[in-house]
């Protein structure tokens, strides 16, 4: 009898995700858009909320990208909210140090969503963030934001 291990092949998934919210708060939608980077295929991701902010929306955008694929991706995500992506790669250590609590002390703001997107990426081989400009022509932030802008629309 022999023992053989068989190992998946690494999948290299970018992520573009993006939140609208019409009025903030107001009816809201999120899209995220997938390409696997080795084979091509894409999947696209979305949502809608009647009463939310954009904010929410932009958080739901990553949390759901991430959570559409099956764990152990490596994954580039790519997103035009200054607000995700500095709170998961700058603020969100000294918000759990402080138990959750901004610098100023005050409670963080969606901190459920922060923890989801938390487990989201604690599901991953490796995930890196990148900002990208928003409505300046990067075609997979524009696709993403054409799924989040029709959602918001239809909520």
């Amino acid at each position: 009898m022999t023992d053989e291990t068989t190992t998946e092949p690494v999948r290299h998934i970018t992520i573009a995700f993006d939140g609208a919210c019409i009025g903030n708060p107001g009816p809201g939608g999120y899209g995220a858009f997938l390409v696997n980077e080795i084979t091509g295929r894409e999947k696209i991701v979305r949502g809608r909320d009647p009463e939310t902010t954009n904010n929410k929306m932009e958080l739901s955008a990553a949390i759901a990208g991430l959570n559409a694929l099956r764990p152990g991706a490596t994954v580039s995500m790519i997103g035009d909210s200054q607000y995700v992506i500095k709170g998961i790669t700058e603020w969100m250590p000294g918000w759990k140090a402080k138990g959750w609590r901004t610098s100023a002390g005050k409670p963080v703001l969606n901190v459920e969503l922060w923890q989801a997107l938390e487990l989201a990426v604690a599901q991953h081989e490796a995930v890196s963030w990148t900002w990208v400009k928003g409505h300046a022509g990067h075609p997979l932030n524009e696709r993403a934001d054409k799924i989040a802008s029709d959602e918001a629309l239809s909520a």
